[in-house]
């Protein structure tokens, strides 16, 4: 069991915005500024998590569950998780968009 407000503080540590739903609060990944399709979501009245929802959200950031308990209580950290996406294909780098050329 987790306190769905310790999930929420580490997930918003971690590179997650809130977005509040009608009937859950959705937490959507941001990598390098931009919102990406990795996402999941607490109920609003929800207090604890049981190991099936920590289960189920594991899978939706895409971590194992022992993955997702590492991120919870920080000794994954927002960087070390960034890694694990990208080399997983999950999210890409983005090269640096070319500065255009002055003109004289």
């Amino acid at each position: 069991m987790r306190k769905s407000r310790d999930v929420k503080q580490a997930l918003c540590a971690k590179g997650f915005k809130e977005d509040n739903g009608r009937d859950h609060n959705y937490y959507f990944f941001h990598y390098q500024g931009k919102k990406s399709q990795i996402n999941t979501k607490i109920s609003h009245n929800e207090k604890d998590l049981d190991d099936y929802l920590c289960t189920a959200m594991a899978k939706q950031v895409k971590l194992t569950k022992k993955q997702f308990g590492a991120l919870v209580d920080c000794a994954l950290t927002g960087q070390a998780y960034e890694q694990i996406l990208v080399t997983a294909g999950h999210v890409r780098i983005e090269p640096s968009s070319p500065q255009p050329e002055k003109r004289r």
